[in-house]
């Protein structure tokens, strides 16, 4: 029989695990990744399963993103016949995207009492929307602001500088889509709470 200090024949030699090779511990977290991407989908397609809700918020900011664009192309071509109108437009989407961002602040701490949001989710639309959504939401704003220091880097020292400012009204419409109609997980003490 063994003494305490000699290991058994049965367990076999004592010893430290051996390491596991960096390739293996690689293809271990992207699997535990491309899991949890999975898992997030599915309760996405689970949220929305009418289809996307509140379809008024990105047609409202392409729209914005059209109108900047159409002003801005004309006010480069011509400021002195059209900075005017780009200047209102500018203006437009600046304040009324200044409002909406306080809107969504407000609604935001509101629901952010129950539910676990971020600025990622929140504002870009990340994990909270469907795909789709998230894809067009993202690129309106991408391409506000593209046209936006195009038309600065056309005219510089300009009112065109101005309308960098615009794409604020992109960001508070996903924040808008966002706080209304986003998937957000219950805050984890609510989850834990609901669970005993």
């Amino acid at each position: 029989m063994p003494t305490r200090d000699e290991p058994s024949a049965r367990s076999g030699p004592k010893g430290p695990p051996r390491p596991q090779s960096a390739a293996a511990a690689r293809a271990r977290v992207e699997a535990q990744k491309a899991g949890r991407a999975d898992a997030r989908r599915a309760e996405l397609d689970a949220a929305f399963p009418d289809g996307v809700p509140g379809r008024g918020i990105p047609a409202l900011s392409w729209t914005a993103t059209g109108l900047l664009a159409l002003a801005t192309a004309v006010a480069a071509a011509d400021p002195d016949r059209f900075i005017t109108p780009f200047f209102v437009v500018a203006l437009a989407m600046f304040f009324g995207g200044s409002v909406l961002f306080a809107i969504d602040i407000l609604l935001a701490a509101a629901r952010s009492r129950t539910h676990a949001m971020g600025i990622g989710g929140l504002f870009f639309l990340a994990g909270s929307a469907p795909r789709s959504l998230t894809v067009s939401m993202n690129l309106s704003l991408a391409v506000a602001v593209a046209v936006s220091v195009a038309g600065a880097a056309a005219r510089p020292y300009t009112p065109l500088a101005f309308g960098t400012l615009a794409p604020l009204f992109q960001l508070a419409a996903s924040g808008l889509w966002g706080v209304r109609h986003g998937h957000f997980p219950p805050r984890p003490e609510l989850a834990a709470r609901s669970r005993t």
